[in-house]
């Protein structure tokens, strides 16, 4: 394959991969808490072989590879659900501490229940922390109130305190899933603002990852029509040479 085509379909690959990134956006446009991924690009130079021969040097080969995805941390909208147990953070940086299997992780998705051994858990099951671990309610607690400070209030007075944290850079935060992050240095939050009967929405923008497939799909029909143009003109040329008498 001549180094054109090659360069053509490093760029198609690329492109087949953002469209993954781009259709899980839209898959995820109504999970609550969740971040928008975006797929970044890096040139890759490779020179071709060297011969001495040659009057001038060759010249070297610009690839295109995907280097990294970036999340888009901006907050959603806020929407009421009226459950008392669900919560939204009111800030860009504050983030719930969740117990996974794999150790503490992190959220911006609030929409939290109780289960049935009583425990605040998430949508996948996982505990929510509290300042003193899982918070769990019993058969007594009625009338639950979360305050702004994240305190857990029922009829049996103040039971727990909702665990939040921060972090000095979100850029090095690791997506495990949907919604829940990694990270190695969260900074406690002294004073959160909890809203209560409110989740935050995904904050991923339909109409601009809409527009950012149809670029996607345009690209790649773009460099699919110009690798075909390649390949025939190539093709043409050889059967060509084929028919000319020694």
């Amino acid at each position: 394959m001549e180094n054109s085509q090659l360069i053509g379909l490093s760029r198609q690959m690329v492109l087949r991969r953002k469209m993954d990134v781009i259709a899980n956006n839209l898959a995820n446009i109504n999970t609550a808490g969740y971040k928008s991924d975006n797929l970044l690009f890096e040139e890759y130079v490779m020179p071709t072989a060297r011969m001495n021969e040659f009057r001038s040097l060759d010249k070297k080969l610009s690839y295109v590879i995907d280097d990294t995805i970036t999340h888009r941390f901006t907050p959603g909208n806020i929407r009421e659900t009226g459950n008392p147990v669900n919560m939204a953070l009111n800030d860009d940086d504050s983030w719930f501490v969740i117990q996974s299997p794999n150790g503490e992780r992190y959220t911006r998705n609030g929409e939290f229940d109780i289960n049935a051994e009583g425990q605040l858990v998430t949508t996948d099951g996982y505990p929510v922390l509290g300042q003193d671990g899982p918070i769990t309610f019993t058969n007594e607690d009625s009338n639950i109130n979360i305050s702004r400070d994240g305190i857990i209030n029922t009829e049996r007075g103040d039971i727990a305190q909702i665990r939040v944290v921060t972090f000095e850079d979100q850029k090095g935060m690791i997506k495990e899933g949907f919604s829940l992050f990694k990270h190695n240095n969260p900074q406690p939050v002294e004073t959160p603002n909890i809203m209560s009967g409110m989740v935050e929405s995904s904050n991923v923008k339909g109409v601009v990852e809409i527009s950012r497939m149809i670029e996607v799909t345009r690209a790649y029909a773009s460099l699919a029509k110009a690798q075909k143009s390649t390949n025939d003109l190539r093709q043409s040329a050889i059967e060509k040479l084929g028919k000319l008498s020694a």
